[in-house]
């Protein structure tokens, strides 16, 4: 009975199909509050064309946008497999949502500051970190203090510092995680990276989580859709280990002929690009011949469902 028990689905699956019920946000408002280090409160998700994968449209993917209390907004991204332009993603993500949420001809003091949480289970660049934080601070290149704006609110003047309406940035690099957890962070990577919770955790949502994020508190359809999700995760990542490894090798092949740097650096670039286009196209096959609904595998695999029912 333990295993039965003990089993709890991951967070990327549970992020697109369970954490937008309002019945279930404490699970994310825990998390949120962890990251934060403030309690925070959803009082929303907010369903827009930014949560969409729209075909003509590469970067706009969000699993959750949520508002919290303060009317703030949150996009929550959960990544498994790598991308070139992951950085660049972000930053449309972000500066899409905030012109999504201002309607024209309004006050630009009417613009909520919106955070960004990454939760990427691939290596994204180098760092000795499981967790990164970025915010705009305007610091004096000569004075080294920090830049206040006067602004006026309900008729009084108040000093602002631009990180009170720039966006923030967290980067949660799961796989780089490899400590005991005590925290209640540590506590939440470790569920982010395993979906293993300890029994006796007062970490903010994972209580939470171990009641309604139970794998045997599916039905047997959605339990064979999530092991396939599982799978195709696996597969992904071994098709794209591979393409790592011969695009790193037909690179050093073309950098003695042609400029060892410049030719690792294409040789690593093809071969990530064709590793994962491949990749995700048998995937999908795969669990295509297995009966599984093309909603489904458009979620498993990030194809459209154009593309699946083509195949």
């Amino acid at each position: 009975m333990g295993e039965l028990k003990d089993r709890y689905i991951r967070f990327d699956w549970a992020i697109k199909r369970m954490l937008r019920d309002k019945a279930n946000f404490a699970v994310l408002e825990g998390l949120l509050t962890v990251l934060f280090e403030d309690k925070t409160q959803i009082v929303e998700i907010l369903e827009s064309e930014g949560n969409q994968l729209a075909e003509t449209d590469k970067f706009n993917r969000v699993d959750i946008k949520a508002k919290n209390s303060k009317g703030e907004i949150i996009l929550v991204e959960v990544q498994n497999t790598r991308e070139v332009y992951y950085l660049e993603r972000i930053l449309y993500g972000v500066a899409k949502t905030i012109t999504e949420h201002i309607s024209l001809g309004e006050s630009y003091g009417n613009i909520k500051k919106v955070y960004s949480i990454s939760i990427v289970y691939f290596d994204l660049g180098k760092g000795n970190d499981y967790l990164y934080h970025g915010q705009n601070r305007f610091i004096g290149v000569h004075a080294d203090d920090e830049l206040q704006i006067t602004t006026k609110q309900e008729d009084a003047l108040l000093p602002k510092y631009p990180r009170e309406i720039f966006p923030e940035y967290y980067i949660i690099r799961v796989n780089e995680f490899n400590k005991v957890a005590k925290t209640p962070l540590e506590e939440w990577v470790n569920y982010l990276k395993t979906g293993e919770i300890e029994p006796e955790t007062k970490a903010p949502g994972l209580s939470e989580a171990r009641e309604k994020l139970k794998y045997y508190s599916m039905t047997p359809g959605e339990r064979h859709a999530y092991d396939e999700h599982l799978n195709a995760i696996m597969i992904q990542n071994d098709v794209l280990s591979t393409a790592k490894m011969e695009g790193l090798a037909e690179g050093r092949a073309e950098g003695r002929a042609e400029g060892r740097a410049e030719g690792r650096a294409e040789g690593l670039e093809e071969g990530w690009a064709k590793g994962k286009a491949e990749g995700l196209l048998s995937t999908a096959r795969k669990l295509k011949s297995m009966g599984m609904p093309p909603e489904d595998i458009s979620l498993a695999t990030g194809l459209t469902i154009e593309e699946i029912q083509e195949l």
